[in-house]
């Protein structure tokens, strides 16, 4: 049977063995060539958002943390609310295009393209609740789905939908500050998290204010811990 690479389309080549013509192989969704596309986060990372100090000037690092993620601890309203994010890739052009196929152009088998990259990331994560960052009614019937829930079910875990939320303009046409004093757009749902220790998923981490705002939600819900995994570190 032939497989088709997820993201350029082409063949991909496995070898052929004994082994492989008895049994079937593993599952296989991207091709050599896109996989060594993908830009994982490697070397020094701001130890509270996953940053890759690599793209920053020196400047904008304090010790081991990002001057973003400096201001938002300074801030008494935010200090404390999201323990720490975790990425496995930078945004880079490659990922920005293949981003905007799935989620704004309907490229739903695009988030089994992902899925052996987040399955490995949590299996070093602890948490009572994955709860995707939830879309308006109005985005959701826009999109068809929503992107971050597709990727924790291609993953092989059920999402905890535990946040919902009302309809606001999108977050990409909003500048940096306008994003993080925006009112709170998330509202909770009726389900008990006291004492939990819950992980929201997100496709992109850019300024934090959307991860921020959810985890305010959640933590005066009576969550213990809220922290973050994202498929991109903007």
């Amino acid at each position: 049977m032939t497989i088709n690479c997820l993201i350029c389309h082409e063949e991909i080549l496995s070898a052929v063995s004994w082994s492989t013509l008895w049994s079937r192989p593993n599952e296989n969704h991207l091709c050599e060539s896109c996989t060594g596309k993908l830009p994982f986060i490697k070397g020094e990372t701001c130890n509270k958002c996953c940053r890759p100090f690599s793209t920053l000037e020196p400047q904008f690092r304090e010790g081991d943390t990002c001057t973003d993620c400096v201001r938002w601890n300074r801030d008494p309203e935010w200090s404390g609310i999201l323990d720490k994010n975790h990425s496995i890739f930078t945004y880079d052009d490659f990922l920005k295009e293949t981003l905007a196929r799935y989620k704004f152009r309907g490229d739903y088998v695009l988030a089994r393209a992902f899925s052996p990259f987040i399955k490995e990331k949590l299996k070093n994560l602890n948490f009572d609740c994955l709860v995707p960052i939830p879309l308006s009614p109005e985005r959701l019937y826009e999109r068809g789905f929503n992107q971050s829930a597709a990727l924790i079910l291609e993953a092989g875990i059920a999402p905890a939908e535990q946040l919902q939320r009302i309809h606001s303009e999108k977050q990409s046409k909003k500048s940096r500050l306008e994003r993080i004093h925006h009112n709170q757009v998330f509202e909770p749902l009726n389900i008990n998290i006291e004492n939990k220790v819950i992980l929201l998923f997100d496709d992109i981490y850019t300024t934090g204010s959307t991860l921020y705002h959810a985890a305010k939600v959640l933590k005066t819900g009576g969550a213990s811990s809220v922290f973050s995994l994202t498929l991109a570190r903007g």
